[in-house]
């Protein structure tokens, strides 16, 4: 079992098109920005990562991450702060490096298998003392970031860290680089590499002579991104052993603490590989739901303030207290 049924979601009949679903919540949805207060923690390598914190005065706090060239502000987050916020629960929307809105210090910025910053906000919290419990969501790359940390931990993981759930993962991320290929795609591919070509020429005003910006601008897909400069900054020697060595699937098995992945079945980022039913089954603590509709980040629910995502995401953590 914890391959879950997956009938909990229903697509608004005008909605049932993957790309619809994917792209409706950024256009159409609007939420009143989180009242968020910043705190800024410095890591060990001398660089910062921006918290943007929503307080209840819970002893419970929920930590979300953001999806590739995300932020705090999406309507994702914002969402999932709205309704963990009016259940009683503190939210730390972390923002990955250089996503915060200030170019982080650092020569590198952030990838889809980095777990070492999660680990440094999670021992800052609990080092508050003010919190019984920590809980974990993830969206898209930021998913794949919170299930390889909780793979690795296994049993090791801090105890105070309770539950995860994630939601339209690419856990196999070589495969899905190369679904958002495709030509249906193509918007998507645009926008991700217009954004990182971004942060890669201010990262090269930064840092004069480590990075050269030629034939930036004929790249057009992750593998040459991947390739040419993610890959080389983060310590690796290509794409094929970034994706290798990134992806969360091969990770799934070391799960210790409640865990569920949402990964619907018509999400166009996501390639077979990553819906991991071999790994759910009969696993203790990994669960998986695979809705038959939802697009990527999407599952736009109408007559309620809360998407169906929120809401299951709420009763997954609430119930493993």
């Amino acid at each position: 079992m914890p391959v879950l049924p997956s009938a909990g979601y229903k697509a608004p009949l005008f909605l049932r098109n993957r790309h619809l679903l994917t792209i409706f919540p950024t256009i159409f949805r609007k939420l009143p920005a989180a009242a968020y207060t910043r705190t800024r923690l410095k890591t060990t390598d001398g660089d910062f990562l921006d918290l943007d914190r929503s307080d209840v005065q819970s002893d419970r706090a929920v930590v979300i991450l953001h999806g590739l060239e995300g932020n705090s502000r999406r309507q994702y987050v914002t969402g999932m702060v709205r309704i963990f916020n009016e259940g009683g629960y503190d939210t730390v929307s972390m923002n990955f490096r250089g996503c915060s809105g200030e170019n982080n210090l650092a020569f590198r910025f952030y990838h889809s298998g980095e777990t070492e910053d999660l680990q440094a906000v999670i021992d800052h919290l609990a080092a508050e003392g003010r919190y019984k419990s920590i809980h974990l969501i993830g969206f898209s790359l930021g998913g794949n970031v919170m299930l390889k940390y909780v793979g690795e931990k296994g049993a090791s993981i801090p105890p105070i860290v309770r539950s995860a759930v994630a939601f339209s993962v690419p856990c196999d991320l070589r495969g899905s680089s190369l679904e958002l290929e495709k030509k249906h795609n193509y918007i998507y591919m645009k926008r991700f590499i217009r954004t990182l070509s971004e942060k890669i020429v201010l990262k090269a005003q930064q840092y004069p002579g480590r990075l050269s910006l030629d034939g930036l601008s004929t790249i057009t897909t992750f593998r040459q991104f991947d390739d040419r400069y993610t890959a080389p900054i983060h310590g690796f020697r290509d794409a094929e052993e970034y994706w290798a060595q990134a992806s969360s699937r091969q990770f799934l098995p070391g799960i210790w603490i409640p865990t569920l992945l949402v990964n619907a079945l018509d999400d166009p980022f996501l390639s077979p590989g990553s819906y991991p039913f071999e790994e759910a089954k009969d696993h203790p603590f990994f669960h998986l739901e695979t809705p038959e509709k939802g697009g990527h980040v999407g599952f736009v629910t109408f007559g309620g303030p809360h998407y169906w995502s929120e809401r299951r995401a709420f009763q997954f953590i609430h119930d493993h207290p």
